[in-house]
Order: C-alpha cells, then sequence, then structure tokens
C-alpha cells in the first residue's frame, strides 16, 4: 500500500515503548518485628521465667522480734513454640533467559517478591491475628502464639460498646478505639512497674487517635492554639503523652484490627531458630525451583510488661 504521506499509524516495525520500571505498591513496613529485635533460640520450644515481688505492704517489726516466716513467689514459665515460614520461586529455563523490562533475571525477581511476601507474613504471624500456640505434629504445622496470646488477661482493657469495657472482660459489643481505653492500659501497667511507650493502632485508629487533640465528645476536652498565619494544617498525633508517660503512635497496616496495642519494644523479641535461606531443590525438568525457608517465634519477656485493647471495631 501506498502513502502520500507517512504517518506514525501506517508504519510497520514500531518498537514498543514499555518502561523499564515495575511500579509495585503493596506495602512491606512490617513495623512490630522491625522495632523489637531478635535473639537466637536452639530448639523449636523455647521457654522463660517471669517472677515478681511482693506487694507492697505494712512492715514493722517489735524489738529483738525473732525473723519472720519466709514468704517467696515461684517464678512463672512461659514457651512459645517456632513457625516455619515458606515459599517457592519457579521459573523455566527459557523464562529466565528471555530479555525482559524492568527486570534481568525473571528467577531473581520472583525470589525478591517471594521474600517480601514473607516479611509480611512474619509480621501477621506476631500480631495480625490472636493465636494461641500450636505445638503440631508430623502431619500439623507448628505455629507461635501471638501478640494477643502472650498478654495477661489484667492488661486487657476489653471494649464493650462505646466508652466502656474492662480488664479481661467478655467480647460483647464492639466499638471504635476511644481515649479511655488507652489511658485505663497505660495506668494499669504503671502500676505493674511497666514503662510502654509505644501506641500501635491500625491505620484507622490512627485517624481516630488524631482527633482526640481537639477534645470534646467522648475524648478528655482539651484547649487547642491556633495560628491563623500559618499555612499548614497538622492534622496527627505523633505522640500521645499521659500522666503515665508518653506513647509514640504508630500505625501497622498488618495488625489485628479489632486490637491496639501498648508496649515497650524491649520487651519483646523475635526468637529466630533458622533464619531466612535459599534453598535450590532437586531439577525435574527444565526449570529452576528456588525454596526460601525461615523458622522464627515470638517473645513476651514478662506476660504483664505491654497491654492490649481488644474487641474494636
Amino acid at each position: 500500500m501506498s502513502f502520500a504521506v507517512m504517518s506514525s499509524y501506517d508504519q510497520v516495525g514500531v518498537k514498543e515503548d514499555i518502561s523499564d520500571i515495575i511500579t509495585n505498591i503493596s506495602p512491606t513496613k512490617t513495623p512490630f518485628q522491625t522495632m523489637i529485635g531478635s535473639e537466637g533460640v536452639h530448639q523449636r520450644t523455647h521457654q522463660w521465667q517471669e517472677d515478681s515481688l511482693i506487694a507492697a505492704g505494712a512492715n514493722a517489726a517489735v524489738e529483738g522480734a525473732d525473723a519472720p516466716t519466709a514468704v517467696q513467689n515461684a517464678t512463672v514459665m512461659r514457651s512459645n513454640t517456632t513457625q516455619i515460614l515458606t515459599k517457592t520461586a519457579k521459573v523455566t529455563g527459557t523464562a529466565d533467559v528471555t530479555k525482559t523490562y524492568g527486570r534481568d533475571r525473571e528467577l531473581a525477581y520472583q525470589l525478591g517478591m517471594r521474600s517480601a511476601e514473607l516479611k509480611r507474613d512474619l509480621e501477621y504471624a506476631m500480631v495480625g491475628v490472636n493465636a494461641a500456640a500450636v505445638v503440631g505434629s508430623d502431619g500439623v504445622a507448628r505455629s507461635m502464639a501471638s501478640y494477643g496470646a502472650m498478654v495477661d488477661s489484667t492488661v486487657d482493657w476489653v471494649v464493650n460498646g462505646a466508652n466502656a469495657g474492662a480488664f479481661g472482660g467478655s467480647t460483647t459489643t464492639p466499638a471504635a478505639l476511644y481515649e479511655q481505653a488507652v489511658l485505663n492500659v497505660a495506668q494499669q501497667l504503671y502500676i505493674d512497674g511497666a514503662d510502654p511507650d509505644t501506641l500501635m493502632v491500625k491505620p484507622a485508629d490512627k485517624v481516630i487517635v488524631s482527633s482526640w487533640k481537639s477534645g470534646g465528645g467522648a475524648n478528655l476536652t482539651r484547649t487547642n492554639f491556633v495560628d491563623n498565619a500559618a499555612k499548614t494544617i497538622v492534622n496527627s498525633v505523633d505522640v500521645y503523652e499521659s500522666d503515665f508517660g508518653d506513647l509514640r503512635v504508630v500505625m501497622n497496616r498488618f495488625q489485628l484490627v479489632s486490637t491496639a496495642l501498648v508496649f515497650e519494644p524491649s520487651m519483646w523479641k523475635k526468637l529466630v531458630l533458622r533464619n531466612w535461606f535459599r534453598e535450590t531443590l532437586a531439577k525435574t525438568g527444565d526449570s529452576t525451583n528456588v525454596q526460601i525457608v525461615g523458622e522464627f517465634s515470638l517473645k513476651h519477656r514478662n506476660f504483664k510488661a505491654s497491654g492490649l485493647i481488644s474487641n474494636l471495631t
């Protein structure tokens, strides 16, 4: 076919215009495991002990009196089990050498994606569920106890309707996070001797916390000072300051939506039995099959050192 004027619509063999960047906005930040640090273990079941002082009370002895009868507490044994997390990337020989946009080798790209997914799965196992440890068997996968399962009921404020609830109460009427619940948990932790410095919430609850600065409604009344000449609107609370200490407010996309966590990161540890590693599996054809494996658990050094607000909407 002949053309008086050749336009781009008439051209044959035009090169494709494809960006060499693959855009992925899936979230990968895992704030809880990033904050708490790690500790190596050597068995699938890890144990540790808690102790506490006898409650303070009157203590006055008669001059010359015999020594009092000894009163002592027994330690409490705690434990958690490790959980194996794994994913596999499998790519044919042809796919791995084919020139593609956005990546050099298909196998390396797929391994990077699976690694990021495993990191998110570990965060979910720690704070995205409320689950007791499962010891497992030859036919049953073992799993770690999550944050919620390692918090004493005396510091677990269970919401029961708007602005109501109780420590260790029954989950009857879910409701939105409210300020007094945070104060109740912070106060009880202070009484127990803990020093929490973090309030971790889901994104929707971060918006609620930020609204507290205006006061009114069900929240505590407070005064705001506004500079009418300012050109920036600030509607965020990064630190909540109370009578019982400052709490840094941290969002977590992966935590259980019905909970808010009040804790001191140093009281938690990620337990590592086998850190992440890659294993190339036996070839069964013209493909490469690589498994990523890690084995981890979670440790709360004292079950009364961190708090929980549960039954949230």
